[in-house]
């Protein structure tokens, strides 16, 4: 029984050992072969793509374009421009924006503060009046007399025009296709650079400017120009071997002073009002625009590859 014993556990140990070294040799790592696959035929030697159309390298293009701002305030904005540029390559462009404010419509929010501030100012008026010997100003109007004049549609600030010098990049370009029988060349191509700005605001007053912020005469409005980035996305769709419809989004994030209000100036870190209209009252906006555009390429036919 003895030996019976430790035979069987010889014969365990041995079979142990077997599996563990056949694991070790299963698991050990082989270097990696790769085969190389020689074409024959007639696809020796392809191109990925035959006959590609090169709508946009080595061309010139000229887009009128319509700009409508997106998310104001007090004031929404519709420009006219156009858009120059040169495909350098088929995906990388040098050029420039330009556009110039034309339409100005007032929010409601602006309408019902104008209503609002034209009642108030009406009341107190009458008020006035019939109290004779008291022609001090009613309290609400007082609490907003830095910040509202007699008419608050006037007071708002505005982009006036924008230059615009940008590269575009162009990394997507494919077909759709529409009810499954309209097809369409596209491309996405994302731009960006710097921006000039021009535009309008609420003029300086306050003790340093030399012009109370409560005159009706500091309600009226300046020009200015300020300098930002600008960038954004676009698609365009290929109508034929010259045009091209487009559609963009631009972003244009600077400070500006949207209502004309008093907002910062005094206090620990210029928090709070201080009786004064002047560039502290700037506050940061990410402006938004969404261009509709019709570009014509030059020369008239494009390119196609091999």
């Amino acid at each position: 029984m003895v030996m019976t014993s430790k035979f069987l556990s010889a014969i365990r140990r041995a079979v142990l050992v077997v599996v563990t070294v056949s694991v070790a040799v299963v698991a050990r790592p082989e270097p990696a072969h790769a085969q190389e696959i020689l074409l024959t035929g007639p696809l020796a030697g392809a191109p990925a793509v035959r006959k590609q159309k090169y709508y946009r390298k080595s061309r010139f293009e000229i887009a009128p374009t319509a700009t409508f701002s997106l998310l104001d305030e007090y004031q929404r904005e519709i420009y006219f421009g156009a858009r120059l540029q040169y495909n350098l390559t088929d995906w990388l462009a040098l050029g420039a924006w330009g556009a110039f404010g034309a339409v100005k419509i007032n929010t409601a929010l602006a309408e019902n503060i104008q209503t609002v501030n034209a009642q108030r100012r009406n009341a107190d008026a009458a008020r006035r009046q019939q109290a004779g010997a008291d022609p001090r100003p009613g309290l609400d109007i007082v609490r907003t007399a830095t910040n509202l004049g007699p008419n608050f549609t006037k007071q708002l600030g505005s982009i006036d025009w924008i230059l615009a010098p940008q590269i575009t990049v162009v990394p997507f370009r494919g077909k759709i296709a529409l009810f499954q029988s309209i097809f369409a060349d596209t491309d996405l191509y994302l731009f960006g650079g710097p921006a000039i700005i021009g535009v309008t605001e609420r003029k300086d007053c306050g003790p340093k400017a030399g012009l109370d912020c409560t005159q009706a005469q500091s309600f009226s409005t300046a020009s200015g120009t300020r300098f930002a980035p600008t960038f954004g996305l676009g698609f365009a769709f290929y109508t034929s071997k010259m045009t091209a419809f487009g559609f963009e989004w631009r972003g244009m994030p600077f400070a500006r002073n949207t209502g004309g209000f008093d907002n910062h100036g005094a206090g620990p870190d210029n928090k709070f009002p201080d009786y004064s209209v002047n560039e502290k009252d700037r506050e940061f906006k990410f402006n938004q625009m969404l261009t509709v555009s019709f570009g014509i390429y030059l020369p008239t036919s494009y390119q196609v590859s091999e």
